[in-house]
């Protein structure tokens, strides 16, 4: 990594490096002012909470001063910043699932201990090909589809609701379903391998 970073900078951590090791003061805060960025972000990223990853940063610097010793003077910063917050991180969260807890039913939603995690690329993608794969359907078959699967009704229920025969909705649901099989076949293939 060091071949892709000015000299300067390299020059500029090295001497950073030997000072933190040797416990200079002026040293902490410079590494704070450098790296506290990427240590909160990194908390943040496990614990979802910018209170409690502030926290986490305040306690990482701390343990990089108490461990400034064995710190290797020729070693880059912020792996050894990210790792340790990742591991304060995982404790802190660790010591709160060790708390007593209540069933997830009784839960507020709004509890920052409950963590969702985001959807991945590959959802998101996926979500994408089956929205665009039913918007690109025929209406009316669009509509059978949306009411079946969307909204949860049976075959005679829309029937009902879009005043038509149940045989008329059962083709039109056929035929939307071999369409969308035959457009999002990748997905199939995706889950396969």
């Amino acid at each position: 990594m060091e071949q892709f970073r000015p000299p300067h900078e390299v020059q500029r951590d090295t001497e950073l490096a030997l000072a933190f090791r040797d416990g200079d003061e002026d040293a902490v805060r410079t590494l704070y002012e450098r790296f506290g960025g990427l240590v909160f972000t990194v908390a943040h990223r496990i614990l979802g909470d910018g209170q409690r990853a502030e926290d986490v940063t305040q306690h990482v610097f701390l343990q990089a001063w108490r461990h400034a010793d064995h710190f290797d003077a020729g070693r880059d910063f912020a792996p050894w910043l990210a790792t340790i917050a990742r591991r304060a991180a995982i404790d802190a969260l660790r010591k709160e699932q060790r708390r007593p807890t209540e069933a997830i039913d009784h839960a507020d939603p709004s509890d920052s201990a409950l963590v969702t995690l985001p959807p991945s690329a590959e959802q998101i993608e996926t979500v994408w090909s089956v929205r665009t794969a039913i918007d690109s359907l025929d209406p009316n078959e669009r509509e059978v589809i949306r009411l079946q699967h969307l909204q949860g009704h049976t075959h005679s229920e829309i029937a009902e609701q879009l005043g038509v025969a149940v045989g008329t909705v059962k083709s039109r649901s056929h035929r939307a379903h071999r369409r969308l099989a035959t457009r999002l076949g990748h997905l199939r293939q995706d889950v396969d391998q």
